[in-house]
């Protein structure tokens, strides 16, 4: 019987999840989509963006020997803290401390990794203590923000000291991301709060009317 977590050779996931709709949840995506975008990275390495897919994030889990989860994490810190952890940390705090719903998502996922002996050797999480969450339509948080750098650096760090992997910078690329939800084009494009609680976001609305 063929082994369903057998790869070629050492595969790495940068996986960032997290929802962009709100506020400082969508950290995670942010970094990746960073990452995506300005680094060149091997052929054995992925990037992806799993918002908050939870369980449909396992086929993309089962053949990796390393993953780094990037995220909005409720450590208990100050908000905008940025906090790196390895190995059995991280399904402890993930256990331990949820931020939204797709942790618990992502939980069931390791712990279904491991019941299939399907578990990445190495696990590190690069997380944010969020500063604010509920915003629908909103950006991260100015102090959130100030850490996108930081844990970009995290994450080249980690794919350099612990899988001997160099990012290249990349001469030119769009990124996966849509235009349309890319941070810049997303975060520039919202009305004021005050406008948005009187009269809504267009940008929504427009789908809402329409479907």
């Amino acid at each position: 019987m063929d082994d369903p977590c057998a790869a070629d050779g050492d595969r790495i996931l940068v996986l960032g999840i997290g929802n962009i709709l709100w506020a400082d949840e969508g950290f995670g995506v942010r970094v990746i989509e960073a990452l995506d975008s300005r680094y060149e990275l091997p052929a054995n390495v992925t990037v992806l963006d799993g918002g908050t897919q939870g369980l449909y994030l396992l086929p993309h889990l089962e053949d990796a020997d390393g993953v780094i989860l990037v995220d909005a994490i409720d450590y208990g810190l100050p908000p905008a803290t940025l906090k790196v952890l390895r190995d059995d940390e991280v399904p402890a705090v993930l256990g331990a401390r949820k931020v939204s719903l797709h942790q618990t998502g992502f939980q069931e996922v390791l712990a279904l990794l491991h019941f299939r002996g399907c578990a990445p050797r190495r696990l590190r999480l690069v997380g944010i203590q969020p500063e604010r969450l509920d915003d629908y339509g909103g950006g991260l948080t100015p102090a959130v923000a100030d850490k996108l750098e930081p844990a970009l650096a995290a994450v080249l760090a980690i794919l350099a000291d612990d899988f001997g992997i160099a990012a290249v910078p990349r001469t030119s690329h769009d990124g996966f991301a849509a235009p349309a939800v890319s941070r810049e084009v997303y975060e520039g494009g919202r009305p004021s709060p005050e406008a948005a609680c009187r009269v809504g976001d267009a940008r929504v609305l427009a789908g809402w009317t329409q479907g």
